[in-house]
């Protein structure tokens, strides 16, 4: 895997994945403190929402469920002194289908952060994860 990070100005950069795909990131600069986009933690903690996401989706999808959406909301604490990693991390999962049984949305919840999600894997060296979800039947819609 490969990427490129530019920078810009002030304290704005590009990154470039290998396959293209660009976004601007950065932390506040300037008078007015702007930010040009997610700062590099936030990425790290976007990042792991979307790897576990991706997990569940995939999980329930092979198990024939009727997903239909999946949001994973974090909240996060990070440590007081440098380099400052996350210390703590809660994510919650919202979980829509139809007939979805909670028992499986569980397990591909577990699945995910404990075995196949990297990111949550790397995360884990210094954070404690913890998770809940919850169903949203959208049957009766």
């Amino acid at each position: 895997m490969k990427a490129r990070v530019k920078w810009v100005e002030d304290r704005t950069f590009v990154g470039e994945s290998a396959s293209g795909h660009k976004l601007v990131f950065g932390t506040a600069s300037g008078q007015e403190g702007n930010t040009p986009g997610p700062s590099p933690m936030e990425l790290v903690l976007i990042g792991t929402g979307g790897c576990s996401a991706y997990d569940v989706v995939h999980i329930l999808e092979k198990g024939r469920e009727a997903v239909e959406d999946v949001v994973v909301e974090l909240d996060a604490d990070r440590a007081d002194t440098e380099p400052k990693v996350f210390t703590r991390v809660h994510m919650h999962f919202i979980v829509k289908g139809r007939k979805l049984a909670p028992e499986k949305v569980r397990r591909a919840i577990d699945l995910s952060i404990e075995k196949y999600c990297s990111a949550s894997a790397m995360v884990a060296k210094t954070a404690t994860i913890t998770h809940d979800f919850e169903v949203v039947d959208t049957s009766a819609d």
